[in-house]
């Protein structure tokens, strides 16, 4: 699938890979949605492998990275501060310990919980991108807190591109 290069592109790719993503679990059997995951992690180096155990370690991923996008956007354009994506203490090079503690920090949340925070997200997601200019979302450099990049390329990644790979990871989990 090719990168979303319009606001239209975008939200029909976030849309669809949404909407396969949701299609997939409700092919997973109760057992299947709620059980860890016991594929074979062998070879494979990404920490999420080892990290995220169950649909509802993914889930949670994916909505606390649109929260994170959420709160940028706000901060950003609507409060007017100049506020980096990741929030402090964490750096790019340090993102996966972020990640770790969204894990930990959600392990008494219910799969049933996951799921509602994700559809919400999504929704006020989808939302706020509707509600941004072609020009805000993919000129590239427009911010100075946007860097060298544009505010599509964080839109994508926290949609089309995050739920792309939560679809090969359930895959995955439900050919094991």
């Amino acid at each position: 699938m090719a990168r979303p290069k319009t606001k239209l592109e975008l939200l029909e790719q976030a849309t669809t890979q949404f909407d396969k993503l949701e299609d997939m679990i409700k092919q997973m059997t109760p057992q299947q949605q709620e059980a860890n995951f016991t594929y074979d992690i062998t070879g494979k180096k990404e920490a999420h492998w080892a990290r995220d155990k169950n649909l509802r370690d993914v889930l949670i991923h994916l909505y606390e990275w649109q929260q994170l996008l959420l709160h940028w956007l706000k901060r950003n354009l609507d409060d007017g501060e100049q506020t980096p994506f990741l929030p402090a203490p964490y750096k790019w090079s340090s993102y996966g310990d972020m990640n770790v503690m969204f894990w930990e920090k959600h392990q008494q949340t219910s799969l049933e919980e996951a799921k509602t925070l994700l559809r919400q997200s999504h929704k006020t997601v989808m939302d706020v991108i509707a509600s941004l200019s072609e020009d805000i979302l993919f000129t590239k450099a427009k911010y100075p807190w946007v860097g060298t990049s544009n505010i599509a390329s964080y839109c994508i990644s926290a949609t089309c591109a995050h739920y792309t790979w939560a679809i090969k990871k359930l895959k995955l989990a439900m050919k094991g």
